[in-house]
């Protein structure tokens, strides 16, 4: 048989095991308690005859979380002894050391960026923790959100095998795999989207525009007004606010006229672009002079 110690100086809580059945005392609080139970010799094939979860089960909440924060030189040791059997030690972990992660729906997690650890060492021994519970469970992929404010976790996540996925101004997106073969999590979005407006009235006039920072190739050239789809955004809705940014005119939506698929262009990302015919509602032009030289109503015959 072989016997292990828990150190915790804030428990009030003695916790010992034999073989006869189990007794716990209580002593005075400004003293170091000891929490410990026997094992059986891993000859045997069973971790233990008191399981760690089940010790823990009789320390307050507040003192377990002091011991998986702060213990961390035990933590660190070799987490194989209390993994196997029924030493389901994982449930205290769960609950004082695993990092806040809800399901994805695949069969992985989604790690909560609003709940992650304040400083970097706790985080990095969270981390570590976390993905061996995912493993024991069965879990997939994982995704780790890196707000700005935290972007001194990156290396430490990365260290950990983490790869990035996708970054936008607030946050770093990276991705964990955990079973053996190719990841299945899907990749980065893979194409941009850009819109026309081909605006005519009754006339058969068209709105076109001079844009004021362009190349030596469209130096003099005059345009449809174009620009690139916001999140979330809606191909009609885009063409009629590219065209209102840029000239002031409001138009109506009346069909897609036609679209081109194009293969890398802006960091070897492929670009869609689809041309919207609008209907005028107003005449009145007025420039957006931060970006366009100059813009005009002109017959196409």
């Amino acid at each position: 048989m072989e016997s292990c110690s828990l150190v915790d100086t804030s428990a009030a809580t003695l916790c010992s095991s034999t073989a006869g059945g189990r007794r716990r005392g209580r002593a005075g609080s400004s003293a170091a308690r000891f929490l410990s139970c026997s094992s059986s010799s891993k000859e045997n094939g069973v971790s233990a005859a008191c399981s760690i979860g089940r010790m823990l089960s009789g320390v307050r909440s507040a003192a377990r979380r002091k011991l998986f924060r702060n213990e961390h030189e035990w933590l660190g040791g070799n987490w194989s002894e209390f993994t196997g059997g029924d030493a389901h030690w994982w449930t205290a972990l769960e609950n004082n050391f695993v990092l806040e992660a809800s399901e994805d729906g695949y069969g992985g997690v989604l790690v909560d960026a609003d709940r992650l650890p304040s400083d970097a060492a706790a985080f990095a021994r969270s981390l570590a923790a976390s993905l061996s519970y995912w493993k024991s469970v069965g879990k997939k992929g994982v995704w780790l959100k890196l707000p700005v404010d935290r972007s001194e976790f990156v290396p430490i996540a990365v260290k950990e095998g983490f790869k990035y996925h996708h970054a936008e101004e607030a946050y770093l997106m990276l991705t964990y795999w955990i079973p053996d073969g190719p990841s299945l999590l899907p990749a980065n979005a893979s194409h941009q989207v850009g819109v026309g407006g081909f605006v005519i009235n009754d006339q058969m006039e068209v709105l076109v525009v001079q844009e004021k920072f362009r190349g030596f190739a469209l130096d003099g050239v005059w345009k449809i007004p174009t620009g690139f789809i916001q999140a979330s955004e809606e191909l009609y809705t885009g063409a009629i606010r590219e065209v209102k940014e840029e000239t002031g005119v409001d138009t109506e939506f009346v069909d897609v006229v036609a679209f081109r698929h194009a293969h890398n262009v802006a960091f070897q990302k492929s670009d869609l672009f689809f041309m919207c015919m609008l209907r005028p509602l107003s005449s009145a032009i007025k420039i957006d002079e931060t970006e366009i030289q100059a813009a005009k109503v002109t017959n196409i015959t």
